[in-house]
């Protein structure tokens, strides 16, 4: 529910009128196992936000933490954002290298594939985000994009990592109609997110920092704002970086594996059975 300033009768003219407050409905620090934090998944916020369905916060500079070995997925995509450090990759489509800081991996599992990261030395600080693939999507063909930073665009202090904002539109296609941005913002400093019409989901997690909405949210904190498509002004309260993701409401069920995430039962059962041939061929292999 939006909040605005009424104009009375009698108020003059130039008078100006307060822009619509975007009221958070939601907080959550989520829970936390070593260094990561998962903020949402499928059975609290996550049916709430899809099609975005899971967001881990991961900070290795206090932790250490050796990485993922390789693991499985189907009917989801996921988006990892590094704001500091890098991480090491593989997945089963034969690509492997290192994600610097202000890096994306975009990890389109379709009908089924396995993917892996390792720790580094070097401390690192991000987050992994999921999102639910629709119907049309979520079976088909594996995808995997490794982006440096340089290939990602920027408009003022946001990187845009999925969708469109400003000037900046992202290479990677999304699923369905979505934004999801980076942003570092210094002390004191302002900035305004006009989502595009129809995205009346939106959320922000704080890897870092806090700032003013003008509730305040802290470093560790994804919060939930009421459906709607008026815009959130940020004001830093400290230096600050955070992600934010606005979308078009996906409609469709959420149907749940141990790895994945898909609309029916059927498809699940198609998902699975690809992982489980996969992972008798990495086990013929000897990587598993």
């Amino acid at each position: 529910m939006t909040q605005a300033t009424a104009r009375t009768a009698h108020a003059p003219i130039r008078a100006p009128i307060q822009a619509p407050v975007r009221t958070i409905v939601q907080r959550t620090h989520g829970h936390s196992h070593g260094p990561i934090t998962r903020l949402m998944s499928p059975s609290d916020l996550g049916e709430v936000l899809k099609p975005f369905v899971f967001l881990d916060l991961f900070d290795t500079t206090q932790v250490s933490f050796p990485g993922f070995g390789l693991h499985p997925h189907s009917g989801i995509a996921t988006v990892t954002h590094l704001f500091e450090g890098s991480v090491g990759y593989e997945d089963t489509t034969g690509a492997t290298g290192r994600l610097p800081a202000g890096g994306v991996e975009w990890f389109k599992a379709g009908h089924g594939a396995w993917h892996g990261g390792a720790g580094e030395s070097v401390p690192s600080r991000g987050f992994q985000l999921w999102l639910a693939l629709p119907p049309e999507h979520e079976l088909g063909p594996v995808e995997s994009i490794y982006q440096a930073p340089e290939q990602i665009e920027r408009d003022g202090p946001a990187s845009v990592l999925l969708g469109s904002h400003g000037s900046a539109t992202s290479a990677l296609n999304g699923p369905s109609p979505l934004n999801y941005l980076a942003v570092r913002l210094k002390a004191g400093e302002r900035w305004r997110y006009q989502p595009p019409a129809g995205h009346t989901v939106g959320w922000v997690a704080l890897g870092k920092g806090s700032v003013l909405t003008p509730e305040r949210i802290e470093t560790g904190e994804m919060v939930v704002f009421a459906p709607s498509e008026d815009g959130i002004e940020f004001v830093a309260d400290s230096d600050a970086e955070f992600v934010l993701g606005s979308a078009v409401p996906a409609t469709h069920d959420l149907v749940l594996g141990t790895y994945s995430v898909h609309t029916s039962r059927e498809s699940l059962r198609a998902g699975e059975q690809r992982i489980l041939e996969i992972r008798h061929r990495l086990q013929s292999e000897g990587r598993l």
